[in-house]
Parts: structure tokens; C-alpha cells; sequence
């Protein structure tokens, strides 16, 4: 089960590190605005605002690759709280931007955090 919740942890961070590539290097691109659902004039103008917010999912894809290979307790507890960054953010992005990061980013997040600590 310890392995399977580590893959999960990294998976969750893989999730993170992909929204940072697409927040930070790709926001004006079919592709990202596809997924965002904003129109070319709005990721022109918000695209300084968006490379923050990817360099932040990159801090919590950083934080949970740091959980996932650091030794316990350190490592328990590192993937615990940016497990709970994550839920935390998805459900802040939930509430004020989309629904659908509920099930992006908030769910995942808790599902895998009842996964690591299932595993301890």
C-alpha cells in the first residue's frame, strides 16, 4: 500500500507540474486556453497573472516530490500538508473560479491523502 500511495503522491504532483507548464509557458496557446476556457484577448492580458499561479502549482508539485522521497516521519508529514494545499486550493478554486477544479484538483488530493495515511 506504501507504494501505491507514493505512485499516487506523484501522481498528484505530475498533475501540478503539468498545470504549471501550462499556466507559465503555455496560457496563450489553443491548447491551454481550451482547458482554462478563456478567449485569445483574456490570455494576452492576464498572462504576467497566470505564470504566477503556475509557479505556485509548482511549489506544491515541488513540496509533494519532496514528500514522496523524503523519509518518515518527514516524509508522512510533508505529503500531508501539501496533500491538504492542494484540497485546500481546489476547493478555494471550486468556490470562486470553476466547479470542475473540485474534481481536478481537490478530490484527487484527499483521495490520495487517505491513501497515505491508509499507508502508515
Amino acid at each position: 500500500m506504501s507504494i501505491v500511495a507514493t505512485l499516487a503522491v506523484l501522481a498528484i504532483a505530475a498533475l501540478h507540474f503539468y498545470i504549471l507548464v501550462l499556466e507559465m509557458f503555455l496560457w496563450t496557446t489553443p491548447r491551454a486556453r481550451a482547458s482554462f476556457g478563456t478567449t485569445t484577448e483574456f490570455a494576452a492580458s492576464t498572462k504576467a497573472l497566470a505564470a504566477n499561479q503556475g509557479l505556485y502549482n509548482g511549489f506544491l508539485a515541488a513540496g509533494l516530490v519532496w514528500g514522496a522521497v523524503a523519509a518518515d516521519p518527514v516524509g508522512f508529514q510533508v505529503k500531508v500538508f501539501f496533500l491538504v494545499c492542494v484540497a485546500v486550493a481546489g476547493a478555494y478554486g471550486a468556490a470562486t473560479s470553476s466547479r470542475r477544479i473540485l474534481f481536478i484538483q481537490a478530490v484527487p488530493a484527499l483521495l490520495v491523502l487517505a491513501l497515505v495515511v491508509a499507508a502508515r
